[in-house]
C-alpha cells in the first residue's frame, strides 16, 4: 500500500538553536535537538493540542551531500556544510491522524508537515503498551470472563498485547489483539513467574482511538475453529526458567575471560552521541536509532571504502496457527515497534565479556521527551579459535596465528522473545551479522495435539513459525559504483579434454537489473559485490566481497495472503535495488497493519539498471522453527549468521600480519607431543641429478 501524504500548512515558529548543534552529520539526535525538533513541531498546533510522538530521530543527509564530506574528511579537505535535520512521526493524541515531519534544526524551522493517509499507522511505544494492558486487565467484559474461570483468590494476569495484523476483515482502525495469561497461582509472590506456562482463552481487542475494549474474542482449543466459553480453569503445574528454580550442576569449572592490557579497539566519541570506533584496521561510525537500533556508517579496512551503510531493515515472524484470531500473527518487531526501543540495558559480565565498551543512546518518549538509554551497545573482543595454520610436516614447524574478532552487540526482548545481534568483525577483512534467537516461545491454550504445533507443557501449545530477517547492505567497495554478480559451480561435459568426467568450471551472471534473486546449493550459487574500475594487483580480477547467507525456507503463507503481501522480503535470499534517499525499509516504512506495496519488492520491480552503479543489497536469512518440548521454559540459542568476505580485494592473505601464538601469553596446558612425521626430500646435487634421504 503506498503511503498517502496529505501537507499540511506550516506556521512561522522559531525555537532557538545553538549554532553547533552537532560534531558529525551521522551522529544520532541529542538529547537538546530532540526537545528543539518537538518544540518546533509543537509550535504548529495551538498549545492545547496534545501530540503522541512515535518517533524523533535523525533525518539521515542525502547521499549526494554526504559522500563528498566523508571523502574529505578522509582525505584532509575541506568539508561542505551539511545542515541538521530531525524526523518526526506523531500522532495528534486521542486521534487516528498520523503525520510525518521534517524539522530544519539548523535553520530553526519545520521544513515539512504531512498527513499520512488512512490505513497507515504508527508503530506502538512504550506508554501505549502499557495503556493496552490496563485497558485491557481493567474491561467490566473481561473481568466477568476471567471471572468464569473460578481463579484462586491472588491469582495475577498478565496481558500481552500484539500488534493487531492484517486480514483485510473490518481492520482499518488501530488496534491491538491481547492475549491473556496468569502467573502461577501456586506462587503468587514470584513476579517473575513464566506466565506463558498459563495461557487464557480470552483475548480481548483494544482499540487505540477509542481507547477501550471493542471486542472479547474466544480462542480455539481443539483441532478445528471452533470455540466455548471460559468455564472453570483445571491448573497445570508451574514451569519456570529462573536459575532459583533449578537444581544447578556443580561441576562447571571457571572460564575467565580476561585482559590484562585492556583491550585493542578504540572508541572515540565525536560530541554527545557519536561514536568512531577503531580496530585491526577496522574504522566505522556507529548511529542507534528508534528503528533498527545499530546501524554502522562508512565501514573501512585499512582506508579503503567498504560499505557505505548497514543494518537490519526487517524481520518478520509469521506463525502457522490458520485460526482466527492467531491467522493474523505476523510480528513485524521492527517496523511494529522497534530495536532501538526494544534494546536491553546490558549487563556487565553476563551479556558481554572480557574488557567491555558501553554504548548508551537518547530517543524520545510519547510525549516527546528526551529518553536516555544506558548500555544498548556493548563492544569487546573474543578469540575465535585458530586464524590461519600451516605445518610443515617434513621440520615438524608450525605456523600458527589466533583469530579474534571485534563484537558489536546489541540485545532486544519483544514481550516473549530476545533477539541477540551483532555485528562481528575480525582480522582477515570479514564481517559477520548474528543473530541469535532466544527467549520463551510464544504460546497458546489447547486441549489436542495438531500439526501446526507442539504441546510443550500440559494443556499449552507453542505454534511453529518462522524468523525471516533482511540486511540492508548498501556498499561501496572501492566506490560507490558497484555491481551484483553471482557466480556458479558447473560440470564439464565428458569430452577428450575431460576424458573421466571430474572437470568443473566456475561461470559468472551479471545482474543488469534490479530484481530477487535465490540461492542455489546444487549450483554452489554465491553473489559477489563487484567493482569494476578497481582491480587485483596480482590476477587482474575486479575487487569484491562475496555474501555467504544460509538458505532457508521462503514464507509459507501463499502469494495472495497479508502475510506475503505485507512482508516484501521474505520471497526471496536477496534482492538488489537502484539506491533512493530514504528507501531503508525492506517491509515498508509502516508496517502495523500494512497492506504493501511500498516495500523491497516494489522497489525492486522498477526494472531499475544496477549495473555499475549505486546500489543496495537486502539480504535475507532466516529459520523455520518447529517448536519442540526443549524450547520450554525457555528455548536454547538458534544461531544464524551471514558473512561478508573479500574476493580478489587484497594481495594475499590480510591476516598473515597477525602475531603468532605465544604458549607465554595463552599459558594453555600442552598434552600431547609436537607433530613430527618421517618425510622423504630430494636435493639437486652437482651433475643436476636428484638425491633421495630420509629424514625424521
Amino acid at each position: 500500500m503506498s503511503v498517502e501524504q496529505i501537507p499540511l500548512p506550516l506556521r512561522s515558529s522559531s525555537v532557538g538553536v545553538a549554532n553547533r548543534i552537532a560534531s558529525h552529520p551521522l551522529s544520532p539526535l541529542t538529547a537538546t535537538e530532540i526537545t528543539k525538533a518537538v518544540q518546533l513541531v509543537q509550535k504548529l498546533y495551538p498549545a492545547s493540542t496534545s501530540l503522541q510522538y512515535k518517533a524523533v530521530t535523525l533525518e539521515e543527509p542525502k547521499k549526494a551531500e554526504l559522500v563528498p564530506y566523508l571523502h574529505a574528511e578522509h582525505n584532509g579537505g575541506r568539508k561542505p556544510n551539511i545542515e541538521r535535520r530531525a524526523f518526526v512521526a506523531y500522532y495528534i493524541r486521542n486521534t487516528d491522524k498520523f503525520h510525518e515531519a521534517t524539522v530544519n534544526l539548523s535553520r530553526q524551522r519545520v521544513e515539512n508537515n504531512f498527513r499520512l493517509g488512512p490505513g497507515v499507522h504508527g508503530p506502538g511505544d512504550a506508554e501505549e503498551i502499557l495503556l493496552v494492558e490496563k485497558l485491557a486487565l481493567e474491561d467490566e467484559g473481561v473481568k466477568a470472563e476471567i471471572a468464569k474461570l473460578k481463579l484462586p483468590k491472588g491469582t495475577a494476569l498478565i496481558s500481552d498485547p500484539w500488534i493487531y495484523g492484517s486480514d483485510g476483515v473490518n481492520d482499518e482502525q488501530r488496534m491491538y489483539q491481547c492475549f491473556l495469561y496468569m502467573r502461577d497461582p501456586n506462587d503468587p509472590s514470584n513476579l517473575d513467574s513464566n506466565h506463558y506456562a498459563f495461557p487464557l482463552t480470552i483475548s480481548p481487542v483494544v482499540d487505540t482511538v477509542q481507547a477501550k475494549v471493542i471486542r472479547i474474542d474466544f480462542l480455539p482449543t481443539g483441532s478445528d475453529h471452533s470455540v466455548k466459553e471460559p468455564g472453570p480453569l483445571e491448573i497445570p503445574p508451574a514451569n519456570e526458567y529462573s536459575p532459583e528454580y533449578q537444581q544447578l550442576r556443580t561441576d562447571l569449572k571457571p572460564l575467565n575471560v580476561v585482559q590484562p592490557e585492556g583491550a585493542s579497539f578504540r572508541v572515540t566519541e565525536v560530541g554527545e552521541t557519536g561514536r568512531l570506533l577503531e580496530w585491526q584496521k577496522w574504522f566505522f561510525r556507529i548511529g542507534f536509532n528508534q528503528r533498527e537500533g545499530m546501524v554502522l556508517y562508512d565501514v573501512r579496512y585499512d582506508n579503503r571504502n567498504i560499505f557505505y551503510r548497514m543494518s537490519l531493515s526487517d524481520m518478520v515472524i509469521p506463525y502457522a496457527d490458520p485460526r482466527h484470531p492467531f491467522h493474523k500473527k505476523a510480528a513485524f518487531d521492527l517496523g511494529d515497534a522497534g530495536a532501538g526501543v526494544m534494546a536491553n540495558n546490558l549487563k556487565l559480565g553476563c551479556d558481554c565479556l572480557g574488557s567491555i565498551h558501553y554504548l548508551g543512546a537518547v530517543l524520545n518518549t510519547d510525549k516527546g521527551e528526551p529518553w536516555p538509554m544506558d548500555n544498548v551497545v556493548c563492544v569487546h573482543e573474543q578469540d575465535a579459535g585458530i586464524g590461519w595454520k600451516h605445518t610443515n610436516y617434513r621440520t615438524g614447524s608450525a605456523a600458527v596465528v589466533r583469530s579474534r574478532e571485534l563484537v558489536v552487540q546489541s540485545i532486544i526482548t519483544v514481550a516473549n522473545y530476545e533477539y541477540i545481534m551483532a555485528f562481528i568483525f575480525n582480522q582477515a577483512g570479514e564481517v559477520k551479522y548474528e543473530v541469535r534467537a532466544t527467549g520463551v516461545v510464544s504460546t497458546q491454550p489447547t486441549e489436542v495435539e495438531v500439526p501446526w504445533g507442539t504441546i510443550v507443557h500440559p494443556g499449552v501449545l507453542a505454534a511453529h513459525h518462522q524468523h525471516i530477517f533482511s540486511l540492508r547492505i548498501d556498499p561501496a567497495i572501492d566506490g560507490h559504483n558497484n555491481r551484483l554478480i553471482y557466480e556458479e559451480a558447473h560440470p564439464m561435459p565428458r569430452s577428450d579434454f575431460n576424458p573421466h568426467g571430474v572437470g568443473y568450471t566456475v561461470e559468472q551472471t551479471l545482474v543488469e537489473k534490479s530484481g530477487g534473486f535465490d540461492i542455489n546449493v546444487d549450483r554452489n550459487r554465491t553473489f559477489k559485490i563487484q567493482n569494476t574500475s578497481s582491480r587485483n594487483p596480482i590476477n587482474g580480477k575486479a575487487v569484491g566481497y562475496k555474501i555467504q547467507a544460509p538458505p532457508f525456507q521462503k514464507m509459507l503463507a501463499d502469494a495472495d495472503s497479508f502475510h506475503h503481501k505485507r512482508a516484501e522480503f521474505a520471497d526471496h535470499n536477496l534482492y538488489v535495488t537502484k539506491y533512493r534517499d530514504g528507501e531503508l525499509y525492506a517491509g515498508g516504512k509502516y508496517t502495523n497493519q500494512s497492506r504493501g506495496g511500498d516495500g523491497v519488492r516494489a522497489w525492486a520491480n522498477r526494472d531499475d539498471n544496477v549495473a555499475d552503479t549505486d546500489l543496495v543489497v537486502f539480504v535475507q536469512f532466516g529459520l523455520q522453527h518447529v517448536t519442540r518440548v526443549e524450547d520450554f521454559p525457555v528455548m536454547p540459542c538458534e544461531i544464524i549468521e551471514v558473512a561478508f568476505k573479500p574476493v580478489n580485494f587484497f594481495d594475499k592473505n590480510p591476516a598473515l600480519d597477525v602475531p603468532p601464538s605465544k604458549q607465554e601469553v595463552n599459558r594453555s596446558t600442552l598434552l600431547s607431543e609436537q607433530h613430527h612425521q618421517p618425510s622423504l626430500e630430494a636435493k639437486v646435487g652437482e651433475k643436476g641429478e636428484l638425491c633421495c634421504s630420509s629424514k625424521l
